[in-house]
């Protein structure tokens, strides 16, 4: 019984708090005005301008997919914007019972200081922290939106759910330490895993040559949630090391894309031939490599790590 007070209380004050931060946010905004930022709009005719903005003559229907509004509702929204020359309507080709809607010259032009209010607000909000708070506020609300939202098949081409780039003062620290507690979670490798991994970080950063090598950190959320380096393995060699996708961040193609990167850099970089070193059990990053087109070259069992593996050489030509 103790237990499940506290798992209720946990309950409630999680719910208390999101409903704060609603509070809070829509208050910040000024949503809870009759108009939008002092428009003639309210808060729901304005998303439905600024969705008429961002799509091409969509449908009625569509429009209550995306804004998630009620149809009624929606009508007399649409109605009032064509009363007042804002919207216009038009057969759709491909069924003459439905609309295509489109703003007006004059439609457009109401909705732009509407626009530009809501762009100059929000850059006022974010201008007045230092650009690392910035940061964190962008990626707090990217993160909001991601566990909680609905997929939109819309915006994920538009907005990606990861972004690539350069590894950050500590960030090598990180996926040394990544590596080790995921390993040893997964597959129970020990501690001298951890201490390869830190080797191989070391020599990266001491042999670091920007025309022969290149490190990647997956992002998300403000967060690294991957990584893979190209470096220098001869002269005409290259090769992949410390491939690595955190378990929350799969199903996005992170993997995919990071060894990609590494073969195009490869390629531009001169190399003829890229390797890499990995283990049996590993089959996700198997998958890849093979669709990337590396072949397994070389097995070789050990138990360097406290448990049996057996390694494995992939090569591929360039």
């Amino acid at each position: 019984m103790p237990a499940i007070a506290t798992t209720r209380r946990e309950t409630e004050g999680r719910v208390a708090s999101m409903r704060r931060f609603s509070r809070f946010y829509t208050r910040r905004l000024g949503v809870l005005q009759d108009r939008f930022l002092g428009s003639p709009f309210s808060l729901a005719e304005a998303r439905v301008l600024y969705e008429l903005t961002q799509r091409d003559r969509p449908t009625a229907t569509e429009l209550c997919a995306c804004l998630d509004l009620d149809p009624g509702y929606l009508s007399r929204i649409l109605r009032g914007f064509a009363e007042r020359g804002l919207v216009t309507k038009t057969p759709a080709p491909e069924d003459r019972r439905r609309s295509r809607l489109a703003l007006t010259a004059k439609g457009r032009k109401a909705y732009a200081p509407l626009e530009r209010r809501s762009h100059d607000d929000v850059a006022a909000m974010l201008d007045a922290l230092p650009d690392a708070d910035q940061e964190r506020v962008v990626a707090a609300m990217g993160m909001i939106e991601r566990l909680i939202g609905k997929p939109q098949r819309e915006t994920s081409a538009a907005q990606p759910a990861y972004t690539l780039r350069a590894p950050r003062t500590g960030e090598m620290g990180w996926l040394v330490a990544r590596h080790a507690a995921f390993y040893a979670q997964e597959y129970g490798w020990g501690a001298r895993f951890e201490g390869l991994c830190a080797e191989i970080v070391a020599e990266m950063i001491a042999a670091y040559d920007p025309a022969h090598d290149c490190h990647w950190i997956a992002e998300m959320d403000g967060e690294p949630v991957g990584s893979v380096f190209c470096v220098k393995a001869a002269d005409e060699v290259a090769k992949i090391r410390l491939l690595l996708v955190e378990p929350r961040a799969r199903g996005h193609g992170i993997g995919t894309r990071l060894v990609d990167e590494c073969v195009a850099f490869a390629r531009a970089a001169g190399y003829r031939r890229m390797t890499l070193w990995t283990h049996s059990v590993l089959v996700a990053a198997r998958k890849i490599y093979q669709a990337a087109g590396f072949k397994l070259v070389a097995q070789k069992e050990h138990a360097d790590w406290g448990v049996p593996v057996v390694g494995e050489t992939w090569e591929r030509e360039l």
